[in-house]
């Protein structure tokens, strides 16, 4: 119930080959112990982060200084946690998250490539064939595609659910699938297999532009054994011993540990986009602003707090446990160090300081 801060990470990918050879300039330089320095004509800037990670750190690196283990372990203690990534389009989400695009059945990943995701689901099956309680797990894989809620997961075309609200649950997605897995091939398939159906686009920034906002959510339900204190003399155990319990469990703890691979924001000029494009452009930059603007009043001292407008977007309603309720949070900003990229760039690093300042009561 104590009042925990956001905590907010950044990544700086590399330079692309294209970059590169453009000639493009490196702006964003890590000066270490979590802060970075944006300097470009008339932009003289510096940013603080709880952790920094430049262009040479390894997924690895990633995973353990984020706090992301650390996360696991509390969503199997009943807390409900969330991941999310955002930034620029072709900013390295999807990879920060999971990995090559190229990977798959026949192509597995190099597993020093492997992205969060299955780094996370690895460490959640190892905690719980060592933690000695019964773990129930499940997955459900949705995305945001044009402010519709699509399943990700059920068989056949994609088509809309519903998104509803009720004082106990609060916003939730009617008939969405949940689907139990207990080993790490299963949900690593369960991932290929929603990625590949997710709305994805090539443009003039990316060849692999995500269309839409992605979430997976790891259900974990645990049933732990009881303990008594013994009576004096009772059995073997001697006085005052911890002794298991016959037939009898700790009511069931029930956590969640979701992944956010936000739809990166994009100026159509830039990405060239047009017809079909530019409107997911705009539904997707919508949604963002939405999220921004529900950043900004969470920022605020919660005194001076408005109201909070969670339903202006379909990805604000899904995102609100997450961002000003009871859950624990990891925000991981990515951004590209190129000089040409400098305007979204710091865009994302002012989104990001704004959301280091927000609360939630886990």
């Amino acid at each position: 119930g104590r009042e925990t801060r956001l905590r907010v990470v950044l990544r700086v990918r590399p330079l692309t080959c294209t970059e590169t050879r453009r000639g493009d300039q490196r702006v964003v330089h890590s000066l270490g112990d979590g802060t970075v320095h944006v300097s470009a004509a008339r932009h003289n800037a510096t940013f603080g982060f709880s952790a920094v990670f430049d262009a040479g750190a390894s997924q690895e690196t990633v995973f353990e200084g984020s706090g992301m283990r650390q996360l696991v372990e509390l969503a199997i203690d009943g807390f409900s946690c969330t991941v999310f990534a955002f930034g620029q389009t072709g900013s390295g989400k999807t990879y920060t998250l999971m990995g090559p695009l190229t990977q798959g059945e026949t192509q597995p990943a190099a597993p020093g490539l492997l992205g969060l995701m299955q780094r996370s689901f690895a460490c959640l099956l190892e905690q719980s064939r060592s933690c000695g309680s019964d773990l129930v797990l499940s997955a459900s894989y949705l995305e945001i595609y044009n402010e519709q809620v699509r399943d990700l997961l059920s068989p056949g075309p994609p088509c809309a659910l519903p998104l509803r609200w009720s004082k106990t649950r609060g916003f939730y997605v009617e008939n969405q699938l949940n689907v139990d897995f207990e080993s790490l091939e299963t949900i690593a398939n369960l991932l290929q297999q929603g990625s590949q159906r997710r709305r994805t686009s090539a443009h003039a920034l990316n060849r692999h532009s995500s269309r839409s906002h992605a979430l997976l959510t790891i259900h974990i339900r645990s049933r732990a054994v009881s303990t008594y204190l013994a009576p004096l003399g009772e059995g073997a155990c001697g006085a005052g011993a911890i002794c298991g319990g016959e037939n009898s469990t700790y009511p069931s703890k029930q956590g969640t540990l979701c992944f956010v691979d936000l739809a990166g924001s994009e100026r159509v000029k830039e990405t060239g986009s047009s017809g079909e494009l530019s409107v997911e452009a705009n539904n997707i930059n919508r949604s963002l602003l939405a999220l921004g603007h529900c950043i900004s009043v969470l920022a605020k001292p919660r005194g001076k707090r408005t109201h909070i407008p969670y339903r202006d977007s379909k990805l604000t309603r899904l995102l609100a446990h997450s961002l000003g309720g009871s859950g624990i949070t990891l925000m991981i900003a990515c951004i590209s160090p190129s000089s040409r990229c400098l305007s979204e760039t710091l865009s994302t690093l002012h989104y990001a300081s704004r959301a280091r300042r927000v609360t939630s009561r886990p």
